[in-house]
């Protein structure tokens, strides 16, 4: 269920996502403590510290996704073993099996995400293959969609 800080993590991320230099799609990760509300890190999808972000290789579809690192992976490489057990919010898409996987071996214990993606064509295949992921693994999976209000 997404209460008022999920949306506040969800927001916190969409602001992260604005970092990105990723002409097509910005994505944000915040990781936080389940019980003190805390910040554990952020994350944005970019290149690897170091490596330029020139217009060519953003531009080209096929060369930014063999260099770009996800946000959600971003965020799990500078929380370290503070991850564990902490919630993960994604924004504005859910976590592709690549960055599920690494999630669930960090020991995230809940991921929270703008909406379901599923009807997404580029997204709704790798959203529903990394929430199978999850819910076998007992990472809880909850959506802004969750929430009526």
């Amino acid at each position: 269920m997404v209460d008022h800080w999920d949306k506040r993590f969800l927001d916190l991320a969409a602001h992260v996502a604005g970092w990105s230099k990723d002409p097509s799609t910005k994505v944000g990760a915040v990781i936080a403590h389940p019980r003190n509300k805390r910040v554990i890190s952020v994350g944005f999808n970019g290149f690897p510290s170091g490596v330029e972000d020139r217009a060519d290789r953003l531009e080209d579809r096929d060369t930014k996704y063999q260099m770009v690192v996800h946000a959600e992976t971003n965020a799990l490489l500078f929380a370290g073993p503070a991850a564990e057990g902490a919630t993960l919010y994604v924004h504005p898409i859910p976590p592709c099996p690549r960055c599920a996987v690494l999630i669930i071996q960090a020991g995230i214990r809940r991921v929270v995400f703008d909406h379901e993606g599923f009807t997404d064509p580029r997204w709704g295949d790798q959203a529903r293959l990394s929430v199978e992921m999850f819910q076998e693994a007992g990472v809880t999976v909850d959506h802004r969609g969750s929430d009526p209000s």
